[in-house]
């Protein structure tokens, strides 16, 4: 006796159907990549998205058809966060951003902030004095003088490297009062209400080379 509960095996024709949907994703990935107008175009993280959702509904629909796997994995943003569960339309949002440097060079850095102090002219810090002896006046030199967005663009020449970063687009009901949460500025981030966020690691490139050239890599979009 059948158990009437069980989920009917996909037909051949929803297999084909399926591998169709992957090869249409493909194209719709690469129009997008082509096209991008920067390293965060949002039609190329929804591109990306697609094309992982439909590569893993092909192999689970060519699993349960065959008993058959594919090479794809896909790892994508979206896989480490809840459903969103926040307004279709918010009154607000707020932007997280972590990037992570490695000192990869210190005596590069250790100038660069020095040569910040020189050519401070305000006469409120010694910075001259402070700079030369540990890195992390230094660090507080430089970012002190430069926008996130600057040392980002320039690392190599302040001596950091990059490691991962991401940033978290995120729905809020009401801006909240000024101060409010400056003491724990993370501490109210709630995966649920995340609109989109975008990643970069060396993890996918990586993972690119472990695969080899013939499989599906992965991308931070």
């Amino acid at each position: 006796m059948s158990d009437a509960s069980a989920p009917a095996q996909p037909t051949a024709a929803e297999v084909r159907a399926a591998a169709e949907a992957v090869k249409a994703a493909l194209d719709r990935h690469l129009e997008a990549v082509e096209q991008r107008t920067g390293e965060d175009d949002p039609a190329v993280y929804d591109a990306f998205n697609a094309l992982a959702a439909a590569a893993e509904a092909y192999d689970e629909r060519l699993y349960d058809r065959y008993d058959e796997v594919t090479p794809f994995e896909i790892p994508g943003a979206d896989d480490s966060l809840p459903p969103y569960a926040g307004p279709d339309e918010p009154n607000a949002l707020s932007v997280l951003i972590r990037r992570d440097y490695a000192v990869a060079e210190p005596q590069r850095l250790l100038a660069q902030a020095q040569r910040i102090a020189d050519v401070d002219q305000d006469g409120t810090t010694d910075r001259t004095a402070v700079v030369g002896r540990s890195v992390h006046a230094a660090l507080g030199v430089l970012f002190g003088e430069y926008e996130p967005d600057e040392i980002a663009s320039r690392h190599k020449e302040f001596g950091l490297e990059e490691g991962d970063s991401t940033l978290w687009v995120s729905a809020v009901d009401e801006l909240p009062e000024p101060g409010e949460w400056l003491s724990t500025p993370f501490d109210q981030a709630d995966p649920e209400l995340v609109v989109c966020r975008f990643d970069v690691s060396a993890v996918f490139d990586e993972d690119e080379v472990d695969e080899g050239p013939d499989d599906l890599g992965t991308s931070g979009a």
